[in-house]
């Protein structure tokens, strides 16, 4: 069952993204620095010397840009801007040199495919003529089948799904009251997509890479890195990507007065796009490699130590591995991971395609388990079927095993973390954090709930705000100001309780522990930039995923039965409950557990 060793070391030194360990984290969810219910900023200063004592290497924050906040801020106003929720530029600078200071890299999100609808360019579109130069930094069109300037294409111009359900155009009405044209947003009706084959788009997104990088930042993670360039001729399309978007489904907008799950006529989700389709016209078009060779170039300009991480739902491995050639990004998520759930089979070729597919274009992989899209992996892994990827999971779903999907959760952290390349931990994780399956539906704001009128339960579940110190009101979400302050924006479950940080701070076996030691171990061993071989002893269709990183042995049981300890080797560090002093004595790896093995 062995294969030929994979060398991923990569030259030396080698880049710091290219083992990096990096921490989402989802500021209006992360901590409340001012006591109005809301993340920002300065709740990210506070915190950072947690970040810092948990051994990660860099912070990626989700946007924080000024914005209406109708998809919690990747519908941007202004890029260059704070919004007043999060605090200012100032609170900005002041955070990024405190983290810099800690030896924390920064990495910030950018959102090029759209923007918000209240930005100033959209404003001034709708304002302007058809043919306008103000129309052409967007994706204006008329109506299909319609005469030029008779006003009748009461036609969309194709037919075209927008990811959060509904159809993917508005029109708008012209400024002398007549219908006018229609414009493409390939999510909310609030977030217009932007026309990059114009020029002045171009330029503009570059000057944005500029001001952040004249900041100080050291990265970007590009949203929706597979969009931004439609297929010229915008033709009809049968198929419809949802949230995810490798799956397809077909979704009505909720109206004013539906109740939730109104659909009760519509397909169920499933992953990857049906044969019977051509390929997507907005996703994944050649035009996008452009887009991101010129950035690389931006960057060059900076040095060599500014990066890219694209979030790009590509399959296969090989498509994904093209964003990451060496005149284009640094890092590509790995979803194709992510989506193979608990089970050593789908881990097994995920790990082999994305190795063989990053070390064709020498690119490090970028292991990601969970982030502020996908239910948390610890709920996933508790399901009947812990492969499967729901879209949401509401109190009249099934509900997880609670238990069992977090020992599986910190079984497959431990694999990730021991992978050679890069690794994303979402905010939460290292805390075991459950995502909210009870969250009740007039709580919920994400966008995708309310224009699948319900059929999709949408991702409010997993961005609950953090728990910090268990016997606090908002369990310590504001710090100081827990006492007095607003409650979080999204109401945050019993189970969380003993998931507060404060918890589960110096108790050994506890989850938050666990991450400390398996960050601290693979830095000392050097994983992210170590040497990959599947071990004689691997065995997916038995439920063993085993393999040597270095003179490291990594063994995860995902089967029905305990799997042996190899002779000649102990227990350096176990995902289960266990104290650190029973780990010597291990012969066993009991069933959803991995362990770090070192020879004796």
């Amino acid at each position: 069952m062995s294969n030929p060793p994979v060398d991923s070391s990569g030259p030396s030194p080698a880049p710091w993204w290219s083992d990096a360990v990096v921490y989402q984290i989802y500021p209006r969810s992360f901590a409340d620095g001012n006591g109005d219910g809301m993340g920002d900023l300065r709740g990210v200063v506070e915190r950072l010397p947690y970040l810092a004592e948990l051994g990660v290497d860099a912070i990626w924050l989700s946007p924080f840009y000024k914005s209406p906040q109708a998809d919690a801020g990747y519908d941007v106003a202004d890029y260059r801007q704070v919004d007043p929720l999060f605090g200012t530029l100032e609170d900005f600078d002041a955070m990024l040199a405190d983290a810099h200071q800690r030896g924390l890299k920064v990495i910030v999100d950018l959102v090029p495919n759209h923007t918000s609808d209240e930005h100033i360019w959209f404003q001034e579109a709708l304002a302007s003529p058809p043919g306008s130069r103000e129309r052409d930094r967007y994706m204006f069109r008329p109506g299909k089948d319609e005469v030029p300037g008779s006003g009748d294409g009461n036609r969309p111009p194709n037919n075209w799904k927008s990811i959060f359900g509904g159809p993917a155009w508005t029109r708008i009405t012209e400024a002398d009251g007549s219908p006018g044209e229609w414009y493409l947003h390939l999510f909310d009706t609030k977030q217009p997509d932007l026309n990059w084959e114009n020029p002045e788009v171009q330029e503009e997104m570059r000057s944005v890479l500029r001001f952040w990088l004249d900041r100080g930042v050291d990265g970007f993670r590009v949203d929706v890195a597979h969009g931004m360039v439609k297929e010229a001729g915008l033709p009809d399309w049968e198929g419809a990507a949802a949230m995810v978007e490798g799956t397809e489904v077909h979704r009505e907008p909720m109206q004013p007065g539906d109740a939730p799950g109104a659909h009760t006529d519509l397909e169920e989700p499933h992953r990857a796009v049906s044969p019977t389709y051509p390929p997507s016209p907005f996703f994944d078009q050649e035009g996008v490699h452009d887009i991101y060779r010129d950035w690389h170039r931006v960057l060059e300009g900076y040095g060599s130590d500014r990066m890219m991480v694209a979030e790009a739902w590509v399959e296969p491995a090989e498509r994904l591995a093209r964003y990451v050639r060496q005149d284009e990004m640094q890092q590509a998520f790995n979803f194709d991971f992510l989506l193979a759930g608990w089970d050593a089979e789908r881990m097994s070729e995920s790990i082999d395609a994305s190795l063989a597919a990053a070390a064709s274009v020498g690119a490090p992989c970028t292991w990601v388990l969970s982030n502020h899209d996908t239910v948390r992996h610890s709920t996933r892994f508790g399901l009947k079927d812990p492969t499967t990827f729901p879209k949401g999971i509401a109190a009249t779903d099934e509900q997880p095993d609670a238990a069992l999907g977090l020992a599986r959760a910190r079984a497959a952290t431990l694999i990730s973390l021991a992978l050679p390349g890069s690794a994303y931990v979402y905010q939460g994780e290292e805390l075991g954090l459950p995502e909210h399956t009870t969250l009740p539906a007039e709580a919920r704001q994400d966008p995708t709930f309310f224009r699948t009128r319900g059929a999709e339960t949408g991702r409010d579940g997993c961005r609950v705000p953090l728990p910090w110190a268990a016997d606090q009101p908002g369990y310590g979400f504001a710090g100081s100001h827990s006492l007095t302050a607003a409650p979080p924006w999204l109401p945050q479950p019993e189970s969380f309780g003993p998931h507060a940080a404060d918890q589960q701070d110096g108790v050994s076996g506890s989850t938050l522990e666990l991450y400390r030691a398996a960050l601290a171990f693979r830095a000392g061993r050097r994983l992210g930039l170590g040497t990959f071989a599947w071990a004689d002893s691997h065995a997916p269709e038995s439920g063993v995923l085993a393999f040597h990183n270095g003179d490291v042995l990594v063994l995860a049981n995902t089967g029905f039965a305990s799997a042996p300890v190899p002779e000649g080797y102990s227990v350096a560090l176990s995902s289960g409950l266990e104290p650190a002093a029973d780990w010597s004595g291990m012969r066993e790896v009991p069933v959803d557990c991995t362990v770090y093995l070192a020879k004796n």
